[in-house]
């Protein structure tokens, strides 16, 4: 190989290098996340994942669910109530309006779950009739009430059990939404109220990131 050859493979090597080099960068600036983006759309990532509490509920049809062994895609609970009168059916519906928004690809990656806050009434036939209506393709879980708690504790949703002794009683609650990743853990909360639109921005970073 002669000098001049030698010094055209040195350049194009090095040529190549750049290119990779500002390709990766690009890639990977592509995924990151962005704090106070994340924040502006009320995503709040934990320093750590926590794992979830090792307990059973069951579905809407009548399938046990380990909240532990929720792996493989991205989970949003919510923790409400069927006879809800006002903050559940605005949430659920504009998680319905989040679905639309979001690339096919990343649509398929998350599942919002209802968990019922009234397992006095939200047996799994109620919960199945009253997800129907949203044609989303939402799951809901129900169960024993301390489970339940139980749950709702350890992702640091607590609610205020509901006075099962009066009549139409209602169940204090939060709106927040848990982040569970495709590890099955804790990720963070998206807060209430949902920006939907921001949301709709933010969260195809957040699963391709474990992607």
């Amino acid at each position: 190989m002669t000098r001049i050859q030698k010094t055209v493979f040195i350049l194009v090597a090095l040529v190549a290098l750049v290119i990779g080099l500002t390709v990766s960068r690009v890639l990977n600036s592509e995924r990151q996340l962005d704090p106070t983006q994340l924040l502006d759309a009320g995503i709040v990532l934990l320093p750590q994942s926590r794992p979830l509490p090792a307990l059973s509920l069951t579905d809407q049809d009548g399938v046990p669910v380990r909240m532990d062994e929720l792996e493989g895609r991205w989970t949003l609970l919510f923790f409400g109530y069927t006879f809800c009168p006002d903050i559940c059916p605005a949430t659920l519906a504009e998680l319905r309006q989040l679905k639309g928004l979001l690339p096919e690809d990343v649509r398929g990656e998350i599942q919002p779950i209802l968990v019922s806050v009234d397992p006095n009434r939200d047996t799994p036939e109620q919960l199945k009739q009253y997800l129907g209506y949203f044609k989303a393709g939402f799951l809901g879980l129900t169960g024993p009430l301390d489970d339940i708690q139980s749950l709702a504790n350890g992702v640091g949703i607590p609610f205020i059990p509901g006075d099962t002794s009066k009549k139409n009683y209602t169940v204090d609650h939060s709106g927040n939404l848990v982040i569970i990743g495709p590890d099955g853990h804790q990720h963070g909360f998206i807060r209430a109220p949902l920006r939907v639109q921001k949301l709709a921005e933010q969260l195809p970073a957040l699963v391709s990131r474990a992607q």
